[in-house]
């Protein structure tokens, strides 16, 4: 069994993405640049952006902060927008979910142009991802193939099983491991003999957002288990939709939580950046 450090990762990952910035910056005198959209005063949401503009600071990428009052208009918010999409220096934005009551997310979001939406949530890149396309892919789902792939675990051939199919994590996992040769089975709140279908999987992804969901009967022997919740238990503890403790060593690799693919997440977010800078500059 081998417990997959994330955190480890990630750090290794940031360090990559310094030289890259640093070549970038000395190749075109300017800095890779991400501009970062937060709606009013959600606590939750104000860390999230406080932690990626931390990891901007530390990769090298400047980063473009606006604040906006709960109480803007619809147009305001997407006027902002529309003025970052226009901006040469800013190659990637990200406009912080939720948004308050009253404001159309899709339509700001829709804003954003497909090639500075470094988050991935765009019908354009979830469309060239679904057709096998060069994409940018949604953070948390790049961050697991990422994990897999630097920890040696072959996906092609095996059979995996996505426990989860929102639009953020459960959708676009499936449409990578499918291009990565796997055959993916998505199951979800309303699939039949979940249990069955979960024992099937070589490599299983939970993202569901249950605590402990995934019990030690739910898993094969030798499973790959990736845990993509957060989540709080009875005693308010931190932990995944697997119930960690009980499946540890039935798992020949797992993802703990915290510090499996929770630090991947903005990790991917820096690289995708990065990668969105080069790409407008080749062009």
């Amino acid at each position: 069994m081998t417990v997959i450090d994330g955190k480890a990762t990630a750090a290794t990952i940031r360090g990559e993405l310094r030289e890259r910035t640093r070549a970038f910056e000395e190749k075109y005198g300017k800095k890779v640049g991400l501009a970062v959209v937060l709606i009013g005063a959600d606590p939750a949401s104000q860390v999230y952006v406080r932690n990626k503009i931390k990891a901007c600071e530390d990769v090298g990428v400047r980063s473009y902060a606006n604040y906006l009052p709960e109480t803007v208009s619809q147009k305001e918010a997407e006027e902002l927008v529309s003025d970052l999409a226009s901006n040469e220096d800013v190659h990637g934005i990200l406009v912080q979910l939720p948004l308050p009551k009253g404001l159309d997310a899709d339509r700001i979001l829709a804003k954003i142009p497909f090639e500075k939406d470094v988050d991935g949530f765009s019908a354009e890149n979830i469309g060239a991802l679904a057709m096998g396309q060069r994409a940018t892919v949604a953070c948390t789902p790049l961050g697991v193939m990422e994990l897999l792939q630097r920890y040696g675990v072959s996906v092609e051939g095996k059979r995996a099983v996505v426990v989860g199919r929102s639009n953020i994590v459960g959708k676009p996992m499936a449409m990578l491991l499918l291009n990565a040769n796997a055959t993916v089975t998505v199951c979800h709140s309303r699939t039949k003999d979940l249990k069955e279908d979960c024992l099937r999987a070589d490599i299983l992804v939970a993202a569901i957002g249950k605590a402990k969901f995934i019990t030690e009967d739910m898993v094969k022997d030798g499973a790959v288990v990736v845990d993509v919740g957060i989540n709080r238990d009875e005693n308010g503890k931190l932990c995944g939709d697997v119930d960690y403790e009980a499946v540890l060593n039935k798992a020949s690799y797992i993802t703990p939580v915290p510090g499996g693919v929770g630090p991947m997440t903005i990790a991917m977010l820096m690289k995708n950046v990065c990668d969105a800078a080069e790409l407008s500059m080749e062009k």
